[in-house]
C-alpha cells in the first residue's frame, strides 16, 4: 500500500513528541498550554457570531381527515 511522506512523517514527528511526555495527555496538554502563553501574539480571536436564522420553512400540518369532513 502507497504511504503518503508527508503523513508519515507527521506520525514519525507526533509519536516522537508524545513519547517525551510517556503518553501523559496530562502532560501533554500543559506542555502545548505553555507554549500557547509563550506566545500569546500566534493566537486569533474572532469576535462572536450572531446565529443565522434557519432556512427551514416551517409548514402548517393539517389533519388529513380536515378537508374530507365537513361537520
Amino acid at each position: 500500500m502507497w504511504q503518503d511522506p508527508i503523513v508519515a512523517e507527521t506520525r514519525t514527528l507526533r509519536n516522537e513528541y508524545t513519547r517525551q511526555f510517556n503518553n501523559d495527555i496530562d502532560d501533554i496538554f500543559k506542555d502545548l498550554m505553555a507554549k500557547q502563553a509563550a506566545h500569546p501574539e500566534r493566537i486569533v480571536a474572532f469576535p462572536p457570531r450572531k446565529p443565522k436564522g434557519s432556512t427551514v420553512v416551517a409548514q402548517q400540518m393539517a389533519p388529513a381527515d380536515a378537508s374530507t369532513s365537513r361537520g
